[in-house]
C-alpha cells in the first residue's frame, strides 16, 4: 500500500498513557510533525470521476494516508531530537490553508520511559 510505514523510528508512540510495564522518567515537551499537501489538477479530476461513480475516492485516501505517515515520521524525528524514546497522547489535526491545500499535523508529548521494575516478573 502506498505510504505504508513498516517500522517506526520510536519504539513506542501511543494515544494514551505509557503502556503497561513502563514509567515516564522525564517529560520533554510537545513534539510535532507538519506536512502541507496540495491536490493536483489531474488528481482532482481523477477524484471527481471516482466520486461520480460513488464509493471510496482512492486518490484522496492515498493522499491522506501519505500525508499522515509523513507527519508522524516528522513528529518522531522531532521527538528524537528532543531526546525522547516515546511519544504519548499522539493526535492528528488538519486544516485547509488555501484552496486545494491541506496542512496535516501529528503532535504529542515527547517523554523518556523506562521499564517499570516493580512490574517485572
Amino acid at each position: 500500500m502506498p505510504g505504508h510505514i513498516d517500522a517506526r523510528r520510536l519504539p513506542i508512540t501511543t494515544t494514551f498513557d505509557p503502556p503497561p510495564g513502563y514509567v515516564v522518567t522525564q517529560m520533554l515537551g510537545t513534539c510535532w510533525g507538519i506536512t502541507v499537501r496540495s491536490r493536483s489538477v489531474v488528481g482532482q479530476f481523477a477524484a471527481g470521476i471516482e466520486s461520480m461513480v460513488g464509493g471510496e475516492v482512492t486518490m484522496f485516501t492515498e493522499l491522506a494516508q501519505t500525508s499522515r505517515n509523513e507527519a508522524v515520521e516528522r513528529m518522531e524525528e522531532h521527538a528524537i531530537q528532543m531526546g525522547a524514546n516515546c511519544v504519548l497522547g499522539m493526535r492528528f489535526d488538519s486544516s485547509d490553508l488555501m484552496q486545494n491545500t491541506n496542512e496535516i499535523i501529528a503532535y504529542g508529548t515527547a517523554v523518556l520511559v523506562v521499564p517499570d521494575e516493580q512490574s517485572a516478573p
